[in-house]
């Protein structure tokens, strides 16, 4: 395999150039490769801090959106402490008389239970339209 060389004519016309020959820089960009690293560094400072705002601010909104339905929940399980204990006293007073205390306390019972299981239907539906 025979290999050429360019005619040094060509060379000097521009037509040809040598592959190691580096193409000349444009004039306009003459700023120092270290200036180049530490913009693409502070830039690169800059996109992860935009990132970390954003991070911040989607915990946030899901804290947020969390914060009524833990509310309703922890009070739901206080009223259902509530109508268990009034449950247990209504048996207690119940047996102890065998007719009228017991009723009362199924009634109140049934009111706490209520009101917590409305507490819980409105906390989920909250629940579900935040998230």
């Amino acid at each position: 395999m025979r290999t050429t060389t360019p005619e040094p004519e060509a060379l000097e016309a521009g037509v040809l150039k040598p592959p190691n020959d580096p193409a000349p820089a444009p004039a306009d960009n003459e700023r120092p490769v270290g200036e180049l690293v530490h913009e693409l560094i502070e830039d690169g400072k800059a996109y992860a801090r935009a990132e970390l705002g954003v991070v911040k601010a989607i915990a946030s909104a899901k804290l947020n959106a969390l914060k009524l339905p833990a509310i309703l929940f922890g009070a739901a399980f206080v009223l259902v402490l509530g109508a268990i204990s009034a449950l247990a006293f209504g048996v207690a007073a119940g047996l102890a008389t065998l007719i009228g205390p017991l009723a009362g306390g199924f009634v109140a019972f049934l009111l706490f239970a209520g009101l917590a299981g409305g507490l819980v239907w409105f906390g989920i539906k909250k629940l579900q339209e935040d998230l």
